[in-house]
């Protein structure tokens, strides 16, 4: 019985071992996995037309890739899926903008943000009684977020008198407004900017005054110290270098990096 104690507890070591040290793995396999959600336009999506994959995140993992001297392997998630992908070690490090919430901290280790962006709603430009931000929060008015992002809390706690209507996709919020079951989607600047662009039938509606402004970095598992310390510097050095904005000004996000 002793035996077996000692072996299960040098087992036990030398999994701890392997776990905390991801970094070391990811040099050695000289392979970095990384998750994004690849219709976040402007940050990590496939263009439907080209299907390439393209967004400030994707060109900053690949920055990351061969700062560590690496390849990277792209693995689909998304909002809904982001934290057991991590737990699950799907990927090492999550890429696509990830905003930082309670729920997510509490599971995961997220980065110094390299984005920041208040909420923005997206109307149909036939609605005529959505003209300004003002015109969302009155009765009868619907208000569409779409399930597993932040918007969902947000919106409960700041609505007094428009409708919430949870959906269960990003399309599906668009397919409410744009049908007029619903007023309004709540979404990001990214987002929003991708709306109007593709979109004949949409036109975006800022907030008057700061709303609800949310922080982006990257996620990664908690107790890998070694591994988010070297993503940190990583951050760091492309906010000095001036990769970072680079990288924003390509993809047209300048409005909401953070370069310091």
């Amino acid at each position: 019985m002793r035996q077996l104690i000692i072996v299960f507890l040098l087992l036990m070591g030398i999994h701890t071992t392997i776990m905390a040290d991801v970094l070391a793995s990811i040099l050695q396999q000289k392979i970095l996995k990384v998750c994004i959600w690849p219709e976040y336009y402007g940050i990590s999506y496939v263009d439907p037309r080209t299907q390439e994959l393209k967004g400030i995140d994707v060109d900053l993992a690949y920055a990351l890739g061969q700062d560590l001297g690496v390849k990277i392997s792209f693995i689909e998630s998304s909002f809904a899926t982001l934290i057991s992908d991590i737990e699950t070690k799907r990927c090492d490090i999550a890429m696509f903008a990830i905003g930082r919430t309670p729920k997510r901290m509490e599971k995961l280790s997220l980065t110094t943000p390299h984005l920041a962006s208040d909420i923005y709603a997206i109307a149909a430009k036939s609605n005529h009684r959505i003209q300004q931000w003002e015109d969302i929060d009155k009765p009868n008015v619907v208000v569409a977020v779409a399930k597993g992002t932040y918007h969902v809390d947000v919106m409960k706690q700041k609505l007094k008198y428009a409708k919430l209507l949870i959906v269960d996709s990003f399309h599906a919020r668009e397919q409410e407004v744009e049908s007029g079951r619903a007023d309004v989607f709540m979404t990001d600047y990214p987002f929003g900017v991708r709306m109007i662009t593709e979109k004949e039938w949409a036109k975006l509606i800022k907030p008057s005054k700061p709303f609800h402004t949310t922080f982006y970095g990257w996620a990664v598992s908690q107790n890998e110290e070694s591994f988010l310390a070297r993503i940190e510097s990583f951050i760091t050095t492309i906010k000095h270098d001036g990769r970072l904005l680079k990288a924003a000004q390509k993809n047209h996000l300048e409005a909401i990096v953070l370069s310091e």
